[in-house]
C-alpha cells in the first residue's frame, strides 16, 4: 500500500466517523503495517478472518485505544484491509494458506513401490 492509498483511507475513515485524523491515521498505519509485516515475515498460514482478528488485537494493544474504537475504524477501512490481504495473497499465497496441498496429499496415500 502506498502512502497515497493510506492517506486516502485515512481521509475516508475520518470523514465517515467522528474521530480525529491523527487517531485514525495511527490506527490504520499500525493495523495495515502489522498486516503487511506479518505476511511478509511469517511462514505461518492465515485465513482471512484469523489474520484480520489478529491485526485488530495487535492494533488495540499497540495504540492503547479501546476495542470498539479500533474495530470501528478498521471496519470502516475494510476495503483497504481487503486490498492489502489480496495483494499479500498474490505475493505469498502459501503464507495465507492458499497454496494447493493436493499433490502432497496424493503422495501420502500412495503405496510404496
Amino acid at each position: 500500500m502506498t502512502d497515497q492509498e493510506l492517506n486516502r483511507a485515512v481521509q475516508y475513515v475520518t470523514a465517515s466517523t467522528s474521530y480525529g485524523r491523527d487517531m485514525v491515521a495511527d490506527i490504520l498505519k499500525t493495523g495495515l503495517g502489522e498486516m503487511t509485516a506479518l505476511a511478509t515475515e511469517s511462514s505461518e498460514r492465515f485465513e482471512r478472518d484469523v489474520l484480520l482478528e489478529y491485526v485488530c488485537q495487535w492494533t488495540i494493544k499497540r495504540t492503547a485505544q479501546p476495542e470498539p474504537l479500533v474495530r470501528e475504524i478498521l471496519g470502516c477501512a475494510s476495503r483497504w484491509l481487503d486490498e492489502v490481504y489480496e495483494e499479500i495473497a498474490k505475493r505469498q499465497p502459501e503464507a495465507l494458506g492458499l497454496s494447493s496441498d493436493e499433490d502432497d496429499d496424493d503422495d501420502d496415500d500412495a503405496e510404496p513401490v
